[in-house]
């Protein structure tokens, strides 16, 4: 096991969890975080939550599953580099989006429009929410337990009103402080993974065209790198060696970077850290091809007129349920009306937010289909 460097988040001193628990065996406390994920139950229904393509659209396409494991794979491999501790990054990583709504961003902004009177909805603060609350698997305490560094590692973005609700796991966005290099990596990662796996489902659409990728600098340098080495090379395993070349050097460039920022402000340890200004980083070359290569794909794929008809069914579908669930209760599964006595809105958006595409389509069929479903 490689030794950590003093400014990586130490297990061993934490700063706990909220429900006090004897120290594992045989794994840290973040280990046992990220195990707590991998069995949690809103892990397992991301592998039938929207990435950009419905789950039902082709078996190939990213799903949030799969997104969330090419994530933590690529902020795994750069902590290591960098000597932070692997478990913590991987931990946030794998939970970073357990609270998203089906059919992903459309689904959220439809949630979050019906909750607009009620305190709005944030997939961000929804995954918290799981790992605190929803889920139900042990004896002593709702949700998960995760230790202080990974439930902060997942509060990604945190407004001043929310913060203060939250307390202790959200201090930093009042104080105006940094997460730990760890939580900041797996920001980056989240962003280097989707861009580039985009890029490969957006080809395999159809959506986008090899042409239409090569006017955007970072893709066609890449793409040209792959058939100077490999002159015939065409289809499918062209994309592959371009979208791979793509991510190595993303993954080369966030290491070199961040690393020559930590060298700069030489924290000694995690509280330097929080104290100093954002050090995981791309180079500003990288972070310019990185902008440019976001703007192709928001103007080209994810405002594809088949992807908006998709999202624009998506919408119907959430809200919806969401008013029908609002205006009877009673719909709700039983253990949902219980606690909807107490928080009717919330609680709706919790239901309809863990909800996967298709269980989504089938409630909401089950609700206002005629013939029978």
């Amino acid at each position: 096991m490689l030794e950590l460097a003093p400014y990586a988040a130490q297990a061993a001193a934490s700063q706990g969890r909220v429900h006090r628990e004897s120290a594992p065996q045989d794994r840290s406390e973040f280990q046992r975080d990220r195990d707590r994920i991998i069995h949690s139950t809103a892990f397992r229904r991301l592998e039938y939550k929207t990435q950009v393509f419905v789950n039902h659209e082709g078996d190939l396409f990213r799903t949030r599953l799969t997104h969330s494991l090419e994530v933590a794979q690529i902020a795994r491999s750069i902590a290591r580099q960098l000597n932070l501790d692997e478990d913590l990054t991987e931990a946030i990583t794998l939970a970073h989006d357990l609270g998203h709504t089906p059919f992903g961003h459309a689904g959220q902004d439809a949630l979050n429009a019906c909750m607009k009177p009620f305190g709005g909805f944030e997939h961000n603060l929804q995954s918290l929410r799981v790992v605190d609350h929803l889920e139900q698997r042990y004896g002593g305490f709702d949700g998960l337990n995760l230790t202080f560094e990974t439930r902060e590692g997942i509060l990604k973005h945190c407004s001043r009103k929310n913060a203060l609700l939250l307390g202790e796991v959200a201090e930093r966005f009042i104080k105006r402080r940094r997460p730990s290099l760890e939580a900041q990596l797996v920001n980056l990662a989240d962003e280097l993974a989707y861009n580039n796996h985009d890029v490969d489902d957006g080809l395999r659409s159809g959506l986008v065209t090899l042409e239409q990728l090569c006017t955007v600098p970072i893709f066609q340098r890449h793409h040209d790198l792959a058939l100077k080495e490999f002159p015939k090379l065409n289809g499918r395993r062209l994309v592959h060696e371009t979208v791979r070349r793509m991510i190595s050097t993303l993954v080369i460039d966030l290491t070199h970077q961040s690393a020559a920022n930590i060298r700069a402000h030489a924290p000694k340890s995690a509280e330097d850290v929080r104290r100093a200004p954002g050090l995981i980083a791309f180079s500003a070359r990288i972070e310019k091809e990185q902008l440019a290569l976001k703007q192709f794909l928001r103007i080209n794929l994810y405002q594809h007129y088949r992807v908006a008809r998709m999202s624009s069914k998506a919408r119907r579908i959430i809200t919806e349920l969401f008013n029908a669930l609002l205006s009877e209760p009673k719909l709700l599964p039983p253990d949902f009306q219980a606690r909807a006595r107490d928080d009717k809105p919330r609680v709706i958006a919790d239901y309809i937010a863990g909800m996967t595409d298709r269980y989504a389509m089938l409630e909401h069929r089950r609700l206002f289909a005629v013939e029978p479903v």
